[in-house]
């Protein structure tokens, strides 16, 4: 750890996240290992338009480091440019579009003058800004290195299809990269939405990806040593993962049910418990919800559910509402559901500790949406998964981690979209109880290890920031 210097002498740079609690996690770790291990002095500029209670909380936390300043950016409207359809990744771009209006005057009037801004994927338009006052700036990709080369990838791949994805046979294959299938990427990844992202790379000065070394190494070596991309006018990688949140950066909540939760887990006994939970956004279906809470009944298997309101429209329904409670679960579940499993399971509705869950001793599996902040956790506490993606790259994530032997994906029966409640049951136990679930186990317990490494003094992800986090306190960049 770097010795304290005075505010005035320590290095300043700028962190700048799209709504989200999703967007918002990993770059406030990013900055927080920026304060507390290299001595910096860093501004968080939070985008508070449309920005979920759970995001708001985290940001206003009294418990933020000293040198860790939060600057929410003005409100903007942009209700007159939305439709009824207009999806979850177009919403974010609209607001962050009219937020970076604001984003020169607030650069003006930052002191110290700023080393480097660092920004997410929707916020990458602000290189332009940040290039009139000299500040170079840095992408963090808060998603895996195959998403990483995939997005370097897709303008050459929507060159040669102009644009029309259905010529793309069933896989999409990278070059030096593991075959991606064309399912996984479609809707949610091949969009020509993404096309101003990938464009916009070569202006910035360097990617932060939150993987490591370990996690991804065919994918890294490709991005690194493959002739398609040292022919791309592409900056350097930078792998710093895991960035997840600790225990104690948990957001508070207005009920007492996540400490309930806790105390609940306290009386399970160890490796009993699956956890489910679809992220900050995620919403089922009713008939899916309902097919879940079959499923989970039917296993006989302890659990935890971070149940919100079932949505028809929409799989991301709950995404700019993440933190608020939601109206009880007995009105959304099947009749007598609570009751029947109140001995061995429990049913919230707010919002959820999710790393003091996965990190408890009975906690033994999770369902997930396959978020990768949520990937991340599961495999930083060394947890096996269901995976259950729902939307944007969620399926690419999910495909990697039964790939790797650390998930199981349950399969809707025929071609329905709802996966049934044996196929839960099915699942579930395998992971609770099988030879799956063990060798599931020690795989998760193998990369949690190399994480723990990757982080440690020497490791590959603490060396690859420390190495650019000296670069700024010398003053320059790479």
């Amino acid at each position: 750890m770097v010795a304290r210097e005075t505010t005035q002498k320590k290095p300043h740079v700028a962190v700048l996240a799209s709504p989200g609690v999703g967007h918002v996690i990993p770059l406030l770790e990013l900055a927080k290992r920026l304060v507390v291990d290299h001595g910096f002095q860093v501004t968080f500029l939070t985008i508070s338009t449309d920005a979920p209670p759970a995001q708001i909380q985290l940001l206003n936390s009294s418990t933020l480091l000293p040198d860790l300043h939060v600057i929410h950016l003005p409100h903007v409207d942009v209700s007159n440019l939305l439709t009824p359809s207009t999806g979850v990744s177009v919403r974010i771009v609209l607001i962050v579009r009219q937020t970076l209006s604001y984003l020169p005057s607030v650069l003006t009037n930052m002191q110290p003058h700023i080393q480097s801004l660092i920004v997410d994927p929707f916020c990458v338009g602000a290189v332009e800004y940040a290039a009139a006052f000299s500040i170079p700036t840095y992408l963090f990709l808060t998603t895996s290195a195959s998403f990483t080369a995939l997005t370097m990838y897709f303008p050459t791949l929507h060159a040669q299809v102009d644009g029309d994805y259905s010529k793309i046979a069933e896989k999409v294959v990278v070059p030096g990269c593991n075959p991606l299938l064309l399912d996984d990427l479609i809707p949610g990844v091949l969009m020509p939405e993404v096309l101003p992202l990938c464009n916009q790379i070569p202006l910035v000065k360097g990617v932060f990806i939150n993987t490591w070394e370990e996690l991804e190494p065919v994918t890294l070596g490709a991005v690194r040593k493959n002739p398609f991309f040292l022919g791309l006018p592409a900056p350097p990688i930078y792998p710093i993962g895991p960035m997840t949140k600790g225990n104690e950066d948990e957001p508070l909540t207005s009920t007492l049910e996540p400490k309930k939760m806790l105390t609940w887990l306290d009386k399970q006994p160890p490796d009993s418990v699956v956890y489910v939970s679809f992220g900050s956004g995620g919403t089922l279906s009713g008939e899916q919800m309902s097919e879940l809470a079959w499923g989970l009944e039917l296993s006989q298997t302890r659990f935890v559910w971070l149940a919100r309101p079932p949505s028809e429209v929409s799989a991301s329904g709950s995404f700019f509402e993440a933190g608020y409670d939601a109206e009880g679960a007995a009105s959304y579940l099947p009749d007598g559901f609570l009751d029947r499993t109140r001995e061995r399971g429990l049913v919230i509705s707010s919002w959820a500790p999710q790393v003091a869950v996965l990190s408890h001793g009975s906690v033994a599996g999770f369902v997930t949406h396959c978020g990768w902040n949520s990937v991340l956790e599961s495999i930083a506490q060394g947890v096996g998964m269901i995976a259950w993606p729902l939307y944007a790259e969620q399926s690419m994530n999910a495909r990697m981690l039964v790939d790797m032997g650390v998930a199981v994906w349950p399969k809707p029966a025929g071609d329905r979209a709802v996966v049934g409640r044996g196929e839960v049951e099915r699942v579930v136990r395998s992971v609770m109880e099988g030879e799956q679930g063990k060798a599931m186990r020690q795989k998760v317990i193998e990369l949690q290890g190399t994480a723990l490494k990757a982080l440690g003094l020497g490791g590959s992800s603490n060396a690859s920031l420390a190495g650019l986090a000296d670069e700024w306190r010398a003053g320059g960049s790479p």
